[in-house]
């Protein structure tokens, strides 16, 4: 919404508090119309209007770049911005500022005509002038803003707008006067720790203050107690003083506890000069060297994300309700914590870390090398700490990103850091950490001679595609968890920043491969790795178990939080009966329970068990509903109780009366049943067509038996009188013996059965192998111009990668046919084609038939459904894994994904290519009904 008046927003305590008031809008949402001229590209060379704040190309000014592009392509227009604002006579014995959260790139700023200070430059930063004597009181006011969106400082430039990221120009977040009195306190620095105790500095801009008084306020405004303090330090301008706050709530990101600190300034006969009001949080961050990262005494792991500040149509300039859907989906993912790559967040980001509860990484903005000069990059160093000081949710300062650290800039951070916390080099071993990026998994081996430093990557799995972030997280995390001096991870990133191209009539555009790097697509789109996150991240942590007819109801559990007892969750329990594909209710629940958790402190080991009641086993799903102590599901586990064969066997009726009619003719076979034409080859005994009344259904060429080279040795049709059988043997051509008896491999076997009904069974036996690296299993051929969609009893919805298989749910799912390329194009989830885990049954749509319905009696099957399109900025094939031949499969194994850096095969046992497939001595076993 771009509102046309001035949009102004009050905050008043009191006559002696500060008053904002904005001058532009507040957000993406709500903008207001400021003059504008733009020196180049779209609707350059003219005087309009622009939305304020904003990105200008979004609007539809100037160019686009991404920061990669070639120098020849890289666009350096400037704007130039009016906006006449009203300032009221009252103000005249005030003390005005005016205060820009973050201009790209070079701003400068004049007050009727005249400079209010110097050119500021850093596009990520908020900046303020003192305006006060160059305001005109009781009248129009003119602001004036030149933006050049490349400065003139290069080091700015290498550090911000030639970086892995879109560029852009323009006021992108909020411009508002800050109002207070005369004699004013300008700025608080707190450090409130776990136990109460309280240090601040109060910076002041007053001659006449003499005295200090402190309270605690909850977030609804009650006041809680007054805080005694005691001056520690006095100087012109800040004085230090130290308190301690009684019966309070430490803050972490499982109870994240708020409160308000109340300020006042007071002169010397006790009369209110100024008021402030601070939210703070209570805890204590320490990073104890060759130990660990510890808040309120826990030694903590970071689950952890790097997110831009970004949205489609709108790039860098965000809103609160983005911070706050972006901050509940990390905490949905049971993620705790985030990295501000790579460069400092609006502040409302900040906001909903400390009120939603997760783990902050704050970032100068650089890129590479060469760094940021220091002379600017103090000046940037001040402006990031200085406004973000206070904030609970920050642990740590990074000093840039990946070799842009200006080393003469580390100590800067304590000068306005009250709490003097640790400072980073992200992708480096540097004082008490090493970050080093993109680990390959045997780097947890961990012999280096920086095995002493606190290790957590500040970018992992990195999330090109449909690769990484998923894919290998639980060998990752397994190791992460395990290795004590191991303190997590941040994978690389949170969405896909696609951003909308207002040139390009509205496409949504990631730079090639360069931005497809999200968990959520642009839009928020969830991945299939949002949910094997969520899973593996869990903090209850379930070992793996499967029911057979001994199971006791006892799970063996995990407390994986940091602050919490595991009975502060709430589990519930379902046993869930499903039925078939052409049933109109998919499921009933046969019985519902609560779940007793135990008392298990933090990192403790314990068991639960789940009360079974009489009919369980007549159950086919258990599923364990976990919720924590807000209400928010933690996973939903879901245990198969029936076999596939088990539970198909009541859905699959043969019965039925008619006639069974057999031709062969030309080498084919023919077999009518109730309407249903099969017809076969009878030198391969593959299934070559299928008509039902007149309608062709498009399933043939089938079953080939993948990475198959044996000759047939023999065919036999056999016509019984409730049946018909076609059975292929082929020959043993591997002689060699097994090393343990001693006998013969056995032989392949296809066997189909055609039934009066028209059922169509079809057995297949493939030779056993210990150790293999290709496919086994079976393929056939199913047009994908003739898909229209799937419905299937199975794992789901999304596909799964044999090193991304955690995150799906066992029961009945339905997706139209799509042809999304993730993170590429579409952008309809869950992707249609793919591998689908844990297959029951299966109704495949057909656009110009009525598809078929195959029922699968094998444990353990996949169910390859089509093949992805490969995306186009994967020129090493990492992201785009090799699919059998055919359309549709059955397999026993499938491939595991790579990431934009890794092959899958060094990112843990899941990744690599080896299989175990068992037994030399008997066969593989793939067992289907088809129905049609």
């Amino acid at each position: 919404m771009r509102a046309q008046v001035n949009l102004s927003r009050h905050t008043v305590l009191s006559d002696k508090s500060t008053q904002i008031e904005y001058l532009s809008g507040t957000d993406k949402d709500n903008t207001v119309d400021w003059e504008f001229f733009v020196s180049d590209g779209m609707n350059s060379g003219k005087w309009t209007t622009i939305g304020v704040p904003s990105c200008w190309e979004l609007q539809g000014f100037g160019h686009y770049n991404y920061g990669q592009d070639d120098e020849d392509k890289r666009h350096q227009e400037h704007a130039l911005y009016k906006h006449q604002f009203a300032v009221p006579k009252n103000w005249k014995n005030k003390d005005v500022k005016i205060v820009f959260e973050g201009v790209m790139t070079d701003a400068e700023v004049k007050i009727n005509g005249k400079l209010a200070g110097e050119i500021h430059q850093g596009a990520f930063y908020e900046f303020k002038y003192t305006i006060t004597d160059l305001l005109t009181y009781g009248a129009n006011n003119l602001l004036e803003v030149k933006v050049n969106k490349v400065s003139s400082n290069e080091t700015i430039n290498f550090a911000e707008r030639k970086a892995d990221f879109w560029v852009f120009g323009g006021i992108y977040r909020p411009v508002y006067l800050q109002v207070s009195p005369k004699e004013n306190i300008n700025r608080v620095a707190i450090d409130a720790k776990a136990d109460g105790e309280i240090i601040a500095d109060v910076f002041m801009e007053s001659k006449k203050g003499d005295q200090i008084k402190l309270a605690l306020f909850d977030l609804k405004g009650n006041k809680l107690q007054d805080i005694q303090t005691k001056l520690i330090r006095k100087e012109k301008t800040m004085w230090r003083f130290s308190a301690k706050a009684n019966d309070i709530k430490s803050w972490n990101p499982e109870l994240p506890t708020l409160y308000s600190l109340q300020i006042e300034l007071f002169d010397k006969n006790n009369e209110l000069l100024h008021q402030v009001k601070q939210r703070i949080g209570f805890r204590t961050v320490e990073v104890l060297e060759g130990d660990g990262v510890y808040v309120n005494g826990v030694r903590i792991k970071f689950k952890g994300v790097n997110r831009h500040s970004f949205y489609p149509e709108s790039g860098r300039t965000c809103s609160k309700e983005l911070s706050i859907e972006h901050v509940k989906m990390m905490k949905d993912m049971n993620m705790n914590a985030v990295r501000m790559s790579h460069y400092p967040p609006d502040v409302h980001f900040l906001e909903v870390c400390d009120s939603l509860g997760l783990f902050v990484i704050d970032e100068l903005c650089t890129w590479h090398s060469p760094h940021l000069d220091t002379k600017v990059g103090r000046k940037l160093v001040k402006e990031l700490v200085v406004r973000d000081v206070n904030h609970p949710s920050i642990l740590i300062w990074a000093n840039g990103n990946e070799t842009g650290w200006n080393k003469e800039l580390d100590d800067d951070y304590a000068k306005w850091d009250i709490q003097n916390r640790e400072v980073i080099h992200p992708w480096n071993i540097f004082r008490k950490t090493n970050t080093m990026h993109y680990p390959s998994f045997h780097i947890f081996a961990y012999d280096t001679y920086a095995k002493d430093k606190i290790y957590f990557p500040t970018e992992f799995l990195h999330g090109l595609y449909d690769g990484g972030h998923g894919a290998g997280l639980e060998d990752y995390w397994k190791m992460m968890w395990n290795i004590p001096i191991a303190a997590g991870g941040f994978l690389w990133d949170f969405a896909d920043e696609a951003v909308v191209r207002t040139d390009k009539n509205g496409m949504l555009d990631t730079d090639g491969n360069h931005a497809a790097d999200g968990i959520v697509g642009p839009y928020g789109e969830k991945e299939a790795s949002y949910f094997t996150i969520k899973e593996v991240w869990s903090p209850i942590y379930i070992e793996d178990r499967y029911i057979r007819e001994s199971f006791t109801g006892k799970f063996r559990v995990e407390n994986r939080y940091h602050f919490t007892n595991l009975d502060q969750c709430k589990m519930i329990a379902q046993w869930v009966k499903f039925d078939g594909p052409n049933a109109s209710v998919q499921c009933s629940i046969l019985e519902e329970s609560m779940v007793k958790l135990p008392h298990l402190e933090v990192g403790e080991k314990g068991s639960f068990t789940v009360e079974l009641p009489r009919n369980w086993k007549n159950a086919d799903v258990l599923n364990l509903k976990a919720v924590d102590q807000h209400g928010m599901e933690i996973f939903t586990w879901t245990y198969p109780i029936q076999t596939p064969k088990q539970f198909n066997e009541s859905k699959i009726n043969y019965t039925g009366s008619g006639a069974l009619v057999t031709e062969t003719k030309d080498e084919e076979i023919k077999v009518k049943a109730k309407g249903i034409e099969f017809l076969f080859s009878e030198k391969t005994g593959l299934l070559l067509e299928v008509k039902k009344g007149d309608q062709l259904i498009p399933f043939s060429n089938g079953p080939i038996i993948l990475g198959h080279k044996d000759k047939i040795e023999k065919l036999t049709l056999t016509s019984l009188k409730d049946r018909v059988e076609i059975s292929v043997v082929f020959e043993k051509t591997d002689k060699s013996p097994n090393w343990a008896s001693h006998k013969e491999y056995s032989s392949d076997l296809i066997k189909w059965t055609v039934y009066p009904n028209g059922l169509l069974d079809l057995k297949v036996e493939i030779k056993g192998k210990k150790i293999v690296k290709d496919y086994k299993g079976i393929t056939f051929s199913f047009p994908e111009q003739e898909v229209a969609g799937m419905k299937w009893f199975g794992d789901g919805p999304y596909r799964v990668w044999r090193n991304r298989m955690k995150g799906t749910k066992l029961q009945v799912w339905e997706n139209d046919y799509n042809n999304t390329i993730t993170g590429e194009s579409g952008f309809v989830y869950p992707e249609f084609k793919g591998f689908f885990s844990s297959l029951y049954w299966a109704k495949v749509k057909g656009k110009n038939s009525n598809g078929f319905t195959v029922y699968c009696k094998s444990k353990h099957t996949f169910l390859r459904m089509l093949t992805p399109e490969n995306p186009s900025g994967d020129p090493k094939g990492r992201l785009s894994p090799k699919f059998p031949d055919g359309d549709i499969s059955f397999v026993k194994n499938i491939p595991g994904i790579g990431t934009k850096f890794q092959e899958c095969d060094s990112m843990g046992p899941h990744g690599n290519s080896e299989n175990y497939l068992g037994n030399d001595d008997e066969p593989i076993v793939i067992e289907l009904t088809f129905e049609f």
